[in-house]
């Protein structure tokens, strides 16, 4: 069961790591106008089909779904949108490497640790050897991004000075800290929003259950949060920089081509998340990981379709060694979390085991 959740969770981090491929394909459209027509299938369209498709009487669930728990969801959906955006600021100040890891780090870090210690179960976590084993997988995890971001600062050094200046204009350290800092924080609500809509998806598919379509009816509110924030931000930038004929304008644009593209850029995006959302009903106790798992992923491909791109063509030997390494680290990491997870497994079946350590030391002792 582990092994079909990492499977799951690599193969929403491949459609995370290629869903901007297609936008690539887009001709004379600005960001926003792109951005938006994938973004109504990535927030709208994909997570109401698939709710409708696999969950049973979907709209009298959404009608008994506590007002409380639809709340939270949207609003963490909110939260998480502003993440999304101030992500792209991260790029502007820091370069897209340096950027990249720093709030992808903090998103993987928070994202992870905090649900447990709000429910109070981190305590727990730490003091077994599975979850021990775990959490040392999250912190390889992080050292594997850490030294990812390594390999990217060592590409933009040896850049020469005129690609420097083209790739990041505005380079500024302390302001880029702050800004990765707070898009990988709030980034992070994403899975804060899923934790809150717990009740929704009980309500559908009943509490104990292994669905692996459990998240989905979540998935409608958090990502409508998302698309608010996302909706207000593009019609701003449609407006201020006057691309609303974008839409319209086929002298402009090849219109069915960007539209085609844009879509299949959206659905993908989406199915980053379908898939996540099943991989973390595999994980066991420990889906926590989940989210770790899912931002190594991510990374892993996105640097694969870096080096098929040719993106580190010229960086030398050093930094190629860097990123190779990066990449085995996070595979290392993906590997020590599935061993917590056969562990807590194992200890699961021999519930008594560590009950029987324990009387055995304490005998010891006393003696």
């Amino acid at each position: 069961m582990i092994g079909l959740g990492v499977f799951l969770h690599a193969v929403g981090g491949f459609a995370a790591g290629s869903f901007y491929i297609p936008f690539k394909k887009v001709r004379n459209w600005a960001w926003e106008s792109y951005w938006l027509v994938g973004g109504v299938f990535s927030w709208i369209v994909m997570p109401w089909l698939i709710a409708l498709l696999v969950v049973p009487n979907l709209f009298s669930i959404l009608i008994k779904a506590p007002p409380s728990a639809i709340f939270w969801t949207y609003l963490f959906g909110v939260l998480w949108g502003i993440g999304g955006l101030t992500f792209g600021l991260s790029m502007r100040y820091l370069g897209m490497s340096l950027g990249y890891a720093i709030a992808l780090g903090f998103c993987a870090a928070f994202g992870t640790i905090i649900p447990p210690i709000f429910r109070g179960e981190f305590g727990g976590l730490a003091t077994q050897t599975s979850g021990q084993v775990t959490l040392a997988g999250i912190f390889i995890c992080l050292v594997g991004i850490a030294i990812c971001g390594w390999a990217g600062v060592s590409k933009e050094r040896e850049m020469p000075d005129e690609k420097k200046k083209e790739a990041i204009k505005e380079f500024n350290f302390v302001k880029g800290l702050w800004v990765a800092i707070f898009a990988g924080v709030m980034s992070a609500c994403m899975i804060f929003g899923i934790e809150a809509g717990e009740a929704i998806s009980d309500l559908a598919f009943g509490k104990d259950s292994t669905s692996l379509w459990k998240v989905s009816p979540i998935y409608i509110f958090v990502f409508a949060g998302g698309f608010t924030t996302n909706l207000l931000w593009c019609i701003y930038l449609n407006i201020k920089n006057r691309s609303t004929k974008d839409y319209i304008d086929a002298n402009k644009a090849p219109l069915v081509k960007n539209y085609v593209f844009s879509t299949l850029a959206g659905i993908t995006w989406y199915l980053q998340f379908m898939f996540f959302g099943m991989g973390k009903t595999r994980m066991g106790d420990y889906d926590f990981s989940s989210w770790t798992i899912h931002m190594a992923f991510i990374i892993i491909f996105s640097n694969i379709w870096g080096l098929i791109f040719r993106e580190w063509k010229g960086s030398s030997k050093r930094t190629h060694k860097l990123i190779v390494l990066g990449l085995f680290t996070l595979v290392a990491s993906i590997c020590v979390v599935g061993v917590g997870n056969y562990l807590k497994k194992t200890e699961n079946q021999n519930p008594n085991s560590t009950q029987q350590s324990a009387r055995v030391i304490g005998t010891v002792h006393s003696q």
